[in-house]
């Protein structure tokens, strides 16, 4: 059974006037807030963001019954968004990164009764969070930037919530350790203040 999404709806896949296979409709509707967020944070610009989600979907779309064949479709949709996004940041000359300006929207920021000392804190983290393998970098942009939860986080990675929790810890030991913070700081310490 197929439906057809609306021509013109925001967020369809360019594939104008074709039936969809409803599984694929689903995962549209489930992922597309989600990948969007997540592009829009990598290039910080929406309609380009918008474009390499689209363009993620659509090669999605071409390849869906081959996408529903692997182990993990998932997560081999977010690697496809990944590099569909990595591409146009490529193609339109920017730097592919978590960009600093995020750092002026960080809850810290508006908690603190020294923003300049917190936001160079959070400068610093945001640079030292570029440095970041890739699976950490996703994994503490969907937690601490957009709010998921490890459950929900492991949903649109492919991976498991514990898989979320232990791939955030990696991360902020490594945070940690680029921002020169002592060793003895519990994993809820200043890290995560100033993540959030």
């Amino acid at each position: 059974m197929t439906q057809e999404l609306p021509h013109g709806a925001p967020g369809r896949p360019a594939m104008t006037n074709q039936q969809l296979p409803v599984d694929f409709s689903a995962f549209h509707h489930m992922h597309r807030p989600v990948y969007l967020r997540w592009a829009q944070t990598i290039l910080n610009h929406r309609a380009d963001a918008e474009e390499a989600v689209d363009a993620a979907f659509e090669q999605l779309l071409m390849i869906w019954t081959v996408v529903l064949s692997k182990e993990n479709p998932a997560a081999y949709a977010w690697s496809v968004l990944r590099s569909r996004t990595l591409d146009l940041a490529r193609a339109r000359s920017r730097r592919p990164a978590l960009l600093e300006a995020a750092a002026f929207e960080t809850v810290a920021l508006t908690r603190t009764a020294d923003p300049i000392g917190q936001l160079e804190e959070s400068l610093a983290l945001f640079h030292a969070m570029n440095q970041l393998p890739p699976r950490q970098m996703d994994v503490m942009v969907l937690l601490h930037l957009h709010g998921l939860t490890p459950a929900q986080a492991g949903d649109h990675l492919g991976i498991t919530a514990a898989a979320v929790r232990s791939t955030a810890r990696h991360a902020k030991r490594r945070l940690r350790h680029t921002l020169g913070l002592a060793a003895q700081q519990t994993e809820e310490g200043h890290a995560d203040d100033i993540a959030h």
